[in-house]
């Protein structure tokens, strides 16, 4: 569950597809045989119950569908009505999609839906409705009616239906006037309610009780009145981001008897601080892009369950996370911080700790224990603060022996920093001032698959003999805008993907590659060769190298590849 959660975050905000969670409509095959049984003209009719008239460009409702028809497909088309004495006869139906086509409520007579008392899945998402059907049958399951011109509902077009669990109302016009109270009253089973893109300024009441995922992201909600979801008990997902909400608008008590509630997504809303009445269940927390200036302890005691923790883009300044205030969230494994004015790392936080992203914030020091209390972190996200070499301390990344990532982009660096963690995967450094590579710091990280030095600038005799010498896994290195003139001797041999473009190139001799006889593709664009600048004998032995990048130099340049590597794209030009 906690996966598909994750998956939420990057990801902004939108419900499930709809109808995803049900067997929407029976797939629909093409036959070349005659049918034993009536079918419209021009549609498909697998089945004797099933009659597929999808995308046909139709602008009147079909004859001659049997009354035997139980799934019924009418999307992508452009209807603008359906006729009563046709829908009416179609008592068996079970599945009718009109999704994207041009339905107005005018061309929705609401006696239409009289006669089909075994409907269970509706679709008419895609149309041009102005108000909701006043009256859906009790039998149905699934009624999607999501991205319409919908104004208002009536209490029987999702209210008295006892096998209703999914209700799609997203992308609509609905405003708190348009939803009477009893809008869901004998709808006791509903799952899943999405309200998102409407006009809504406060969380409707009379919710269903059952429902464990309510998206209402993109409205103009203020407030959530008091007892608003005080029923709602089984609420696993609670979508409130991009609204207009104030810690004003929200009781001591909003969250506190949501007790499965496993996550809360309030980002983009206009809070100052922290909730309070977080329940124990909450996994993921999305605060991001509010107006957070600190974080208080009391808040977050009661969420210990906290897994996810998002406080990117707030207001957290010095004193933001005062230290030791994460520090009951024992389960914590990841917390984001990104584009804060935090100066230097927050002291004291959960030892379980994954994963840490401070990028673009203030932090210029890094001391020798300012990291001792997470030394099972995994991620280092640390990219475009204000970390200079000389305040980064030699035993900073001393206890981190699980670090796998470590991003230092952008900061202020003028040489490799010391005590590198032996089990580092990825380590990049690009946009700093590096001027020299030294083999010390880059000794015993034997398991580096990437590195990145890009946007630096180092030149080849800069490099220190042995600089590259104990990388023994580094697949991808960047060197890319620097200033080297030449390609640097004795790379890793385990080198996979080189970056050399935007230097100052100008030749490849015949045995710049010869410590790398994996390379599988090399950039070389944007540097000072001419078309005879690379040596015959440069890819001799290179039998994986499948891509040899050498647009954007002065002149075209020859290359030519040895007659046994595969012949795959490459590029070449001028």
């Amino acid at each position: 569950m906690l996966s598909l959660l994750l998956l939420l975050l990057l990801l902004p905000g939108s419900p499930a597809a709809p109808g995803m969670e049900d067997a929407a409509f029976p797939h629909m095959g093409e036959s070349s045989q005659p049918l034993p049984w009536a079918c419209p003209l021009r549609c498909s009719c697998p089945r004797a119950d099933m009659v597929d008239c999808d995308g046909l460009d139709l602008r009147v409702f079909p004859n001659n569908i049997t009354r035997a028809a139980q799934h019924l497909s009418l999307q992508n088309n452009q209807l603008q009505e359906l006729p009563y004495n046709e829908l009416s006869r179609l008592s068996d139906l079970r599945t009718l999609n009109l999704h994207n086509n041009l339905i107005s409520s005018e061309g929705l007579p609401d006696e239409a839906f009289e006669s089909l008392t075994r409907l269970q899945h509706i679709y008419v998402a895609h149309n041009k409705l102005s108000v909701a059907p006043q009256f859906l049958p009790r039998s149905l399951r699934v009624a999607d009616l999501a991205a319409n011109q919908v104004t208002e509902i009536f209490p029987l077009t999702f209210g008295e239906k006892p096998a209703l669990r999914s209700v799609y109302l997203h992308n609509n016009q609905l405003s708190n006037a348009g939803l009477p109270p009893d809008a869901f009253h004998g709808s006791e089973a509903i799952t899943t309610l999405s309200l998102s893109n409407n006009q809504l300024s406060y969380l409707p009441p009379s919710l269903p009780p059952s429902l464990e995922r309510l998206h209402l992201q993109n409205n103009l909600i203020t407030k959530v009145p008091r007892g608003a979801l005080s029923r709602q008990t089984h609420l696993r997902e609670l979508y409130l981001q991009h609204n207009q909400l104030t810690d004003s608008g929200l009781e001591a008590t909003t969250f506190s008897k949501l007790h499965r509630l496993e996550y809360l997504d309030l980002s983009h809303n206009q809070l100052a601080a922290v909730p309070a009445g977080l329940p124990r269940t909450l996994a993921v927390l999305h605060l991001g892009r509010n107006r957070i200036h600190q974080v208080d302890a009391d808040r977050l005691r009661g969420a210990r369950g906290l897994r996810y923790l998002l406080l990117q883009h707030n207001s957290l300044g010095a004193a933001g996370l005062p230290a030791g205030v994460l520090r009951p969230l024992r389960g914590l494994h990841t917390l984001h911080v990104y584009g804060n004015g935090l100066e230097r790392v927050p002291l004291a936080l959960p030892r379980r700790l994954r994963s840490l992203v401070l990028p673009h914030n203030r932090v210029a020091v890094l001391g020798a224990r300012d990291l001792t209390s997470t030394p099972g972190l995994a991620e280092l996200n640390l990219a475009y603060n204000h970390l200079a070499s000389a305040r980064v301390h030699r035993r900073a990344f001393r206890s981190l022996r699980a670090l796998r990532s470590l991003d230092l982009t952008g900061n202020q660096l003028t040489r490799l920093p010391s005590g590198l963690p032996n089990g580092l995967h990825t380590l990049r450094l690009q946009r700093n001032q590096l001027r020299a590579l030294e083999p010390e710091p880059l000794a015993g990280l034997d398991q580096l698959r990437e590195l990145s030095l890009a946007h630096n600038r180092l030149r080849v005799g800069d490099i220190g003999p042995g600089t590259w010498h104990e990388l023994q896994a580094l697949q991808v290195l960047d060197l890319s805008h620097n200033e080297l003139s030449f390609v640097p001797p004795d790379l890793p041999e385990a080198l996979e993907e080189l970056h050399l473009q935007s230097n100052r190139i100008g030749h490849v001799g015949p045995e710049a590659f010869l410590s790398t006889p994996g390379l599988r593709a090399l950039f070389l664009r944007a540097n000072r060769l001419h078309m005879t600048s690379i040596a015959p004998e440069a890819f001799l032995g290179l039998v994986h190298l499948q891509v040899v990048d050498t647009t954007g130099n002065p002149e075209q340049v020859l290359v030519q590849l040895p007659p046994t590597a595969p012949r795959r794209p490459r590029a070449w030009g001028p």
